[in-house]
């Protein structure tokens, strides 16, 4: 199972990024997806998860700013993060969990900063 996300860079406090997630070598429809994030010094941090049936769960930290998607025909996860602020500065990395097993992208950078 392989995920390559893209999307990340450079935004102002208060503007948008769209974070994509791509799945290959799974069956994408019974895969939960997640989001996490790691800032600097920190642990990393579960921001979002979709499970195979659409419910989502989100962070209190993100909750009505962050939404999380997914289209099983193009094994593509996504979050639309709104309202962005420095605290949301981190590393950001899509997670597929399959069974008992999780798989990792290799993370893309967001940079929230004036």
């Amino acid at each position: 199972v392989q995920l390559v996300e893209s999307g990340g860079g450079l935004v102002q406090p208060g503007e948008s990024l769209r974070l994509s997630c791509v799945v290959s070598g799974s069956n994408f429809r019974l895969v939960t997806m997640d989001w996490y994030r790691q800032a600097p010094g920190k642990e990393r941090e579960l921001v979002a998860s979709i499970d195979s049936s659409g419910n989502t769960n989100y962070a209190d930290s993100v909750k009505g700013r962050f939404t999380i998607s997914r289209d099983n025909g193009k094994k593509m996860a996504w979050v639309q993060m709104n309202s962005l602020k420095p605290e949301d500065t981190a590393v950001y990395y899509c997670k597929a969990e399959v069974g008992l097993f999780g798989y990792w992208g290799q993370g893309t950078q967001v940079t929230v900063s004036s």
